[in-house]
């Protein structure tokens, strides 16, 4: 087992994960770079630096998990810190049409139930595969920490507000996925509580990157801040927490 702590971002070969891997060597960790393609992910890791590893990893293949997992253990021999960052917004958005065009075809009344599993089997079913096979990893090491990139679109409670500007484009694909990613994230929490391992979800804002085509308001850097702020938390911080940038909680 080497000295050095890890951490493993998922999706990182891009945005905001390969701003949260250039910090977390900032900050002296090694870092696996997850990335579908591989190819991707080594160019994304030596972007970073001689501490980035790039891994192998497809969030929605389960040979791809238990092998990306397999690799740690033995090559690295321990986790730290797991960032789940890997994510998308949808697969049938055509280029041009806005975030409200687009909502108006996913409602939960004419909502394609392939695209809403396309983007849960990443967002959410993806999440738990991770941390399944990840799990014994960051159960051999001290202190170990779950940070989940969630979104403030997820919130249940700022959506039932009928003041809320981003209400009407609630739905059951992306905001909906990231509302079952929180629940997933308090589960965790329960779950490992007893076990001091701490588990966050965190929104990095409305940020500029693939995900949104670019339209977001944030560069990465400011997006990349409150994962790494929490992952860098000592023991004695609290676990289930929702959180954006300098620790706004975020409600449920």
């Amino acid at each position: 087992m080497q000295d050095k702590r890890v951490a493993l971002v998922t999706g990182a070969n891009q945005g905001i994960g390969l701003q949260i891997a250039k910090d977390l060597v900032a900050h002296g960790f090694t870092v696996l770079v997850g990335s579908r393609n591989l190819e991707r992910g080594g160019a994304a890791a030596n972007e970073v630096g001689p501490n980035a590893h790039a891994l192998q990893l497809d969030v929605t293949d389960r040979a791809s998990v238990a092998a990306a997992a397999e690799r740690v253990r033995k090559e690295f021999g321990r986790l730290d810190v797991l960032i789940q960052n890997a994510a998308i917004s949808n697969t049938t958005k055509r280029p041009g049409q806005s975030v409200e065009e687009y909502a108006a075809t996913t409602r939960p009344s004419n909502v394609s139930l392939d695209e809403m599993r396309a983007v849960w089997d990443t967002n959410v079913f993806g999440v738990l595969a991770v941390y399944q096979a990840m799990l014994p990893l960051l159960r051999t090491t001290p202190d170990a920490r779950i940070v989940n990139v969630s979104s403030g679109a997820g919130s249940l409670a700022r959506n039932a507000d009928p003041a809320f500007p981003h209400r009407s484009i609630f739905g059951p694909v992306y905001p909906a996925s990231k509302t079952a990613l929180n629940a997933l994230t308090l589960a965790m929490a329960i779950e490992l509580e007893p076990e001091g391992i701490k588990v966050h979800a965190v929104s990095p804002g409305f940020t500029k990157t693939n995900l949104n085509a670019y339209a977001g308001t944030e560069t990465v850097e400011q997006g990349a801040r409150e994962a790494v702020r929490v992952a860098l938390l000592g023991p004695d911080s609290p676990t289930g927490t929702f959180t954006r940038w300098q620790n706004e909680t975020i409600p449920w």
